[in-house]
């Protein structure tokens, strides 16, 4: 029986070697197919260039132009049975519906009390946290979605607990006879919601805070859609403090010297600013709240809105809400007077947060009443 030869040491270098160089290739592919499948490929980045570059001029349409009413759901709309008088009074013409929901929730016969509701829902949605980046994305899921629609040239995102307080044909009168955005905007002084980690993509002097509840134009609907550098900042650095929790001890004075980001009170505001056009901005918000400002509250939980039921939101209570005409803001030392092509109006066209029985409420005794609106679409755009 003869012995197996022994390789010699240049022959076993070379078969080493070969071995080596099959192994390292063989890992080059399996890392190609990775990054295949978990990055957007070429085709698919080329693909979302081009859609945005196929996307109309925002002043180009000049057709009727539509509301899009954006619904920000946590699943159904319990006050649907109110924005489906709302939107009989409306030409279908004039609008157009979108809701964010709960992922695999369906709006049909068996869920909503409206027709108008129907099918409305995204397909794309996704499982949203409050005081995550997530209420964003959803946020400009419902943007994008609807600027598909070239007809949409004002975008209006409502909660599920969102009320109308004019009926239809004020609300679009308002909303179209102005060229601007409405857009709560203000320098945030407080320290600890600006992440120095987000510099120098986002400078301090860019951070801005406001109401998470916006009215836009065209044109800043696409901005914030075609956004794809300060939104993953947000992800990244814009992150709520964690509450005050007891059984935490001494671990919660760590806990509150982190920062303390709310995505959707900054995001839009930020952007707009870094993007230079605060100058076509309105900067208030068109959508009431009412906060309980209580010291107690604060300290514990922060600022939180009240609810609006049966007993507080009576005829007086809405008179009230529709007289408002102005906005101080306290750390610019500014007064926004409510205006709409230089006529003085209303500050606000919704309010938050409403139970099912003040909706009942409001429609049972009228209080979402007529408006003239023609003197808001005679004055000129300019």
């Amino acid at each position: 029986m003869k012995k197996k030869a022994l390789l010699t040491p240049p022959r076993r270098l070379f078969w080493f070697s070969w071995k080596l160089l099959v192994a390292f290739s063989l890992a080059l592919c399996i890392l190609a197919l990775i990054s295949l499948h978990s990055s957007p490929s070429t085709t698919d980045l080329a693909a979302a260039s081009l859609s945005r570059r196929s996307r109309p001029p925002s002043d180009s349409f000049l057709g009727r132009p539509k509301i899009a009413f954006l619904f920000l759901t946590r699943r159904n709309l319990p006050l649907d049975f109110l924005w489906g008088s709302f939107f009989e009074n409306g030409d279908v013409a004039n609008f157009s519906i979108y809701i964010h929901s709960a992922p695999g929730f369906v709006f049909d016969e068996s869920t909503t009390r409206s027709h108008f509701f129907f099918g409305r829902q995204l397909e794309n949605s996704i499982q949203v946290a409050w005081g995550k980046s997530s209420m964003i994305a959803a946020e400009r899921l419902l943007l994008e979605a609807a600027l598909e629609d070239p007809a949409n040239q004002r975008f209006v995102l409502l909660s599920d607990s969102c009320v109308p307080l004019y009926n239809f044909s004020y609300i679009y009168s308002y909303l179209i006879a102005s060229p601007k955005s409405f857009v709560d905007s203000f320098l945030d002084a407080k320290e600890g919601r600006y992440n120095p980690k987000m510099s120098p993509a986002i400078p301090k002097s860019k951070w801005r805070k406001g109401s998470q509840w916006i009215s836009l134009i065209r044109s800043h609907a696409e901005v914030v859609v075609d956004d794809d550098i300060i939104f993953p900042i947000f992800g990244l650095f814009c992150k709520r403090r964690p509450p005050v929790d007891a059984s935490k001890g001494n671990m919660n004075t760590k806990l509150q010297k982190q920062h303390n980001c709310i995505p959707d009170e900054h995001y839009v505001q930020t952007l707009l600013a870094l993007n230079e056009l605060e100058g076509e901005l309105e900067r208030r918000t068109v959508t009431y709240t009412l906060w309980n400002q209580s010291t107690t509250k604060m300290e514990n939980k922060g600022w939180h809105p009240i609810t609006f039921t049966y007993a507080n939101a009576g005829p007086r209570q809405i008179k009230e809400i529709k007289g408002i005409d102005h906005v101080y803001y306290e750390t610019e030392f500014r007064t926004e007077w409510c205006r709409n092509n230089s006529t003085f109006v209303p500050c606000f066209l919704f309010a938050r947060k409403f139970s099912q029985g003040a909706a009942m409420r409001l429609l049972s005794e009228g209080v979402v009443s007529h408006f003239d609106a023609s003197a808001l679409l005679d004055k000129k755009i300019d």
